[in-house]
């Protein structure tokens, strides 16, 4: 057991709390509740995302309380605080959708800042929509504090004409209203039960994606990623949570012990079998970067050679994350995995026992509807590639597992604006075999990379999903489906290749030969970079202009750090 010097576990808190100079510190921690024996017990902080804001994290404060409840079991002092969340199902298509990645760092800032202000000994975390979970785990890896992650779990699907719906099935919606496939009725009675109610979106879209990919990595408890919002479970998880912590810190296993190489290989082999979000590469690359962790954007592309797409999840199948849990969860795929030689078994966790022993504990098999067994994947290689060549010398990212259209050669329609797409496409002036491309939206350009969800929608919806090619230096929900490659680097608004692209220049995509070139000659690139001026920025003041002023490349995570260390 590691004790501080005065034989307590107050590993940061006893600045705080010990000693006779502390006494007006003191004072205000009785004022808001703690007695003389609390004094010497380690402080948690327990940081809670609620909000009403969104249908994912609106249920958090009931399970942020079971942590503290958990922590108090464990003999630590519990300290609730909230930080902020931004619901990308209702900015997106509009411009505050800018903010959904903004609020990442805002979330990791936020965190972190409480977090070390206060001097609080652990760290557990609940959360739920996409930007929260990375954030998290950034704040984390920064802190290397004693940790824990809490999943707020995914919501229900709706039911409509007999299928279950959600939030992707709205958006696609749009495109099919626009081009008369639905009526207005369709649309509106869709809208009413599409969200049944509390959780994160139900599909393998960003949030799940990265629950999954944080179980995996070992920084929450296993089995607990695919526990739907409305389950009674993930009390029981939050409470545990609340006393594991104890044992981190009595065996003084940080974040930087668990979030290694070998862990988030293990994150990005099973965002793969899983056909998770584009977004996990950004997030997994950034949360790396915190933990001082060597990752390259490289290594998704070469785990993604190796490791099967083994899920038949949403937007590219048919089951949504509760489905994944009626049959055993996340471990399901993982001991798939771990016995193919696929995953790091021995790296660390949260439970103080390594990935191959946590699994020991589960024995569900795959089913081979919603999970397959590696001996019969849906594909021999994972659900993401990264694309090189001319136009994105640094990478850009396509999602395989929710498209067949591999192989696509035809004329640019370029665009500097998202809406212009989208009215572009529910005019009916895009075609089979153009190539859409939406620049100017990349994170200092955007700035903040917004996602595409309702360009995306509007095309599949529109009947263009598999023949339209759509690209872009943005990035994509995790309910993207189609032909649809995002996170183009270097980005337009610093002169990346993007940005000289002009109407009707014809681009060239190939997924296995991990190509994405527009054929133009050096030459001709060189002049129309000569001529080429930056754009300005509307933003001159407040959040945006300083993230757009500090972001670095999607190809490094879009980290705001990046020149700091």
């Amino acid at each position: 057991m590691v004790m501080d010097k005065n034989g307590l576990l107050k590993h940061k808190s006893h600045v705080v709390s010990q000693g006779p100079d502390r006494a007006p510190a003191r004072a205000m921690l009785r004022a808001v509740g703690l007695v003389d024996e609390d004094m010497d017990k380690p402080f948690i902080a327990v940081g809670n995302l609620a909000s009403d804001v969104t249908p994912c994290n609106m249920h958090l404060t009931r399970l942020a309380e079971k942590v503290k409840s958990g922590v108090r079991d464990a003999d630590c002092v519990p300290f609730l605080f909230g930080t902020i969340t931004i619901s990308d199902g209702i900015a997106m298509g509009t411009e505050g959708m800018k903010a959904s990645l903004v609020s990442r760092e805002v979330i990791a800032d936020s965190i972190e800042t409480v977090t070390f202000g206060e001097s609080m000994d652990g760290l557990i975390v609940v959360a739920a929509c996409d930007k929260n979970m990375p954030g998290s785990l950034m704040a984390m890896a920064r802190l290397n504090v004693p940790s824990i992650f809490v999943y707020g779990g995914a919501i229900l699907a709706g039911r409509y004409d007999g299928d279950d719906i959600n939030i992707q099935d709205m958006f696609e919606a749009v495109g099919a209203y626009s081009q008369g496939k639905i009526s207005i009725k369709d649309v509106m009675d869709m809208e009413r039960v599409a969200c049944p109610g509390e959780g994160a979106c139900s599909g393998m879209f960003t949030a799940n994606t990265m629950s999954s990919a944080i179980e995996a990595m070992g920084m929450s408890i296993p089995g607990a990623a695919s526990i739907p919002a409305i389950d009674p479970r993930n009390e029981q998880i939050a409470h545990t949570a609340g006393t594991l912590l104890r044992g981190l810190l009595e065996n003084d296993i940080k974040p930087r012990d668990i979030i290694t190489r070998e862990s988030l290989e293990n994150a990005i082999s099973v965002v793969l079998a899983m056909g998770g979000s584009t977004n996990a590469v950004l997030h997994l690359l950034a949360i790396a970067h915190e933990a001082q962790v060597q990752l390259d954007i490289d290594d998704f592309d070469r785990l993604s050679r190796t490791v099967p797409y083994l899920s038949d999840l949403r937007p590219g199948g048919r089951f949504v994350m509760s489905d994944v849990d009626k049959i055993g969860g996340v471990p399901v795929l993982m001991n798939e995995l771990l016995k193919e030689g696929l995953l790091h078994g021995d790296a660390m966790t949260i439970t103080g026992k390594t990935v191959a022993d946590n699994l020991k504990s589960f024995d569900n098999k795959p089913d081979g509807k919603v999970l397959f067994p590696v001996s019969n994947p849906r594909s021999t290689t994972g659900g993401l590639v990264i694309l090189k060549g001319n136009l994105a010398p640094e990478g850009a990212v396509m999602k395989i597992a929710s498209t067949k259209h591999l192989v696509h050669e035809g004329p640019a329609r370029v665009f500097d604006e998202e809406r212009e797409v989208f009215d572009a496409v529910t005019r009916g002036e895009i075609q089979s075999g153009d190539v859409v491309v939406l620049r100017y939206e990349g994170p200092k350009g955007g700035p903040g990379m917004q996602e595409m969800l309702a360009v995306t929608g509007a095309i599949s919806g529109a009947g263009l999903g598999e023949s339209v090619l759509l690209l872009t230096d943005g990035r994509f929900s995790g309910a993207t489906r189609g032909a649809s490659i995002g996170h183009v680097a270097p980005e337009a608004a610093v002169g990346g290749p993007i940005a000289l692209v002009q109407d009707g220049d014809t681009i060239v995509m190939d997924v296995s030969k991990r190509q994405l070139t527009v054929k133009i000659s050096d030459q001709e690139m060189d002049k129309r970079k000569n001529k080429w001026n930056p754009p300005i920025s509307e933003y001159k003041s407040g959040v945006m202009a300083k993230y757009a002023k500090l972001v670095s490349s999607a190809s490094k995570g879009a980290v705001t750090t990046e020149f700091l260390g």
